[in-house]
C-alpha cells in the first residue's frame, strides 16, 4: 500500500486522484483509527473544501424561490397571511418592490423548508419610476422664530 502525503488541492488533477482515492478506500471502508482511515476523513474535508471554493452554489432569487416552493405545497398568498401581516406588504414583497424583513425571513424558512441564506440574498427591488412623492411640487415650508414673551 502506497500512502501520499496530501495537500490542499491547488490543481484539477489533484482532485481527481483525491475522488478516485476516496473510492478506493470506500470499496472496503476502513476504521477510523487506522491510518487509512485517517485518510479518508482527511480527503473528505480537501475535497470538500476544493469543491466549495470551485463550484460555489448558486441561490436562485429569493421571490423566485418563494414562488415555486408555495406552487408545490398548493398554497396561496392567503396561506401565508400570517408571515406577511397584510395583503398590502405581501403584494409589495411578492412583486419585489420591499425587502423581506428578518421576522418574514424567519417564517418563510419555518413554513416553506426553505434555507434561511436564500431568502437572506439581498433583492433587486423594482423601482416605480412613474411614480413621484406626493411633497415633489410643494413648497417647502418656512419656520420663523417666535419673539418670546418674558414677564416682569
Amino acid at each position: 500500500m502506497t500512502f501520499m502525503t496530501w495537500t490542499i488541492f491547488s490543481k484539477k488533477t489533484e482532485y481527481e486522484a483525491a475522488l478516485n482515492r476516496v473510492e478506493e478506500l470506500s470499496k472496503n471502508p476502513p476504521s477510523i483509527k487506522s491510518e487509512e482511515g485517517k485518510e479518508l476523513l482527511l480527503l473528505g474535508y480537501l475535497i470538500d473544501r476544493y469543491e466549495e471554493e470551485q463550484f460555489p452554489l448558486q441561490y436562485p432569487d429569493p421571490i423566485e424561490a418563494i414562488k415555486v416552493r408555495m406552487s408545490d405545497l398548493g398554497l396561496s398568498l392567503n396561506d401565508l397571511m400570517n408571515i406577511f401581516g397584510d395583503r398590502g406588504t405581501a403584494s409589495k414583497v411578492m412583486g419585489g418592490q420591499r425587502a423581506l424583513s428578518l421576522n418574514m425571513i424567519r417564517g418563510l424558512s419555518d413554513r416553506l423548508a426553505l434555507p434561511s441564506d436564500l431568502l437572506i440574498q439581498p433583492l433587486k427591488l423594482k423601482v416605480n419610476r412613474n411614480k413621484q412623492p406626493a411633497m415633489v411640487n410643494e413648497p417647502k415650508p418656512v419656520y420663523k422664530k417666535r419673539a418670546v414673551k418674558t414677564k416682569k
